[in-house]
């Protein structure tokens, strides 16, 4: 393995464990809720035990499932186990807002106690949730609330991840990489949508707060992955010597990271958010890429199925709970891949880290 070398005095352990933020800012929740850590979340033996005998059980209704989400479902369905609730209904709406909304409809014939789900677009979900929420199902969502839902009466909690911190772990970390000072370019997500939004605003913010020799020179709206190579180039050609490129999530990093071996560009830094396989093995292979900010997505699952639980006792859960960020590097990739999805890393990635 190739180790990343930090012109900044920034350790790879601090990058992955610190929580304490510089900037000004904090993530919010779907309705402006303050965030309360999952940690807070905690059921005793006895109540474990209240929940066992009550034959519960749960279905877990997806957005889609893919690497990310299938290591919140994991969470879920382990700590589904271990607190004797039966999962009786897994669903993938592959992004659709009618499939989903048909998932709910199918999976209440199986009666469930409990509905963990990621609804896909909130202005309408009252339309795919409100038969569950008639019968008196627990829902727990990640990342979104329902519009028009009501905390507590029509639904337990949000699960979601600490927002504004992996905005500011994503430019702490293409600081350190730049020996905090240089131009950067900004790529954002274009688009109304908080979990992504949150998390770029938050690295902006951090960037222009917390390292007074370091311009954002360039800013580009990206609605459509696909474009991200386009947006690459237009960047690059305004400024060719651009230090390094903050992207919102993998796909998009994946076209900037194309753009850049097209050009022979080995100098600017890419920094992007979420586990992805191409892009860890650019990183380890002394590619452009800095480092990757991931969320503790297994411990979503664990903490929504919790939550559920809770509700089940009838004890209160806060609006909007939410679990840490990691800052990925060639020397903890192992360790940090495993803490956020629960599992280990692909076998090329393994091999690339020897």
């Amino acid at each position: 393995m190739r180790s990343l070398v930090f012109a900044a005095a920034i350790s790879t352990a601090a990058l992955l464990t610190a929580p304490a933020l510089a900037a000004d800012g904090a993530t919010v929740g779907p309705n402006g809720e303050t965030p309360t850590p999952v940690a807070e979340l905690t059921l005793s033996d006895a109540e474990v035990a209240k929940v066992a005998e009550g034959g519960y059980t749960a279905a877990l209704v997806w957005h889609e499932l893919y690497d990310w989400s299938g290591a919140v479902a994991q969470g879920a369905k382990d700590e589904f186990e271990r607190l004797g609730i039966e999962v009786v209904a897994e669903t993938d709406a592959g992004f659709d807002t009618a499939r989903q909304k048909a998932d709910v409809e199918t999976v209440m014939a199986q009666n469930p106690s409990i509905i963990v789900s990621l609804p896909i677009d909130p202005p309408t979900a009252a339309n795919v949730y409100g038969i569950a929420r008639d019968a008196g199902v627990k829902l727990v969502f990640i990342d979104n609330a329902v519009n028009g839902f009501t905390h507590g009466e029509d639904y337990v909690t949000v699960v979601s991840a600490d927002l504004f911190q992996i905005g500011s772990k994503a430019a702490n970390a293409l600081a350190a990489a730049m020996g905090e000072e240089g131009t950067v370019g900004y790529m954002f997500h274009d688009a109304d949508f908080p979990v992504t939004n949150q998390r770029d605003q938050a690295f902006k913010a951090t960037i222009e707060q917390d390292y007074p020799n370091m311009e954002i020179v360039v800013e580009s709206g990206m609605t459509d992955p696909a474009n991200a190579e386009d947006i690459a180039r237009a960047m690059l050609s305004r400024n060719p010597d651009l230090g390094g490129i903050y992207t919102p999530w993998a796909e998009p990093a994946l076209g900037v990271l194309s753009v850049l071996r097209q050009q022979g560009n080995t100098d600017t830094k890419v920094i992007t958010i979420d586990l992805n396989e191409p892009v860890a093995l650019d990183m380890l292979n002394g590619g452009n890429t800095a480092a990757i900010i991931a969320d503790e997505a297994y411990a979503i699952g664990v903490y929504a199925a919790r939550a559920a639980a809770a509700s089940l006792l009838d004890r209160s859960v806060d609006p909007f709970l939410v679990v840490d960020a990691l800052a990925i590097t060639p020397d903890n990739i192992v360790e940090g891949w495993e803490k956020s999805l629960s599992h280990q890393p692909p076998e090329s990635v393994m091999s690339a880290a020897q």
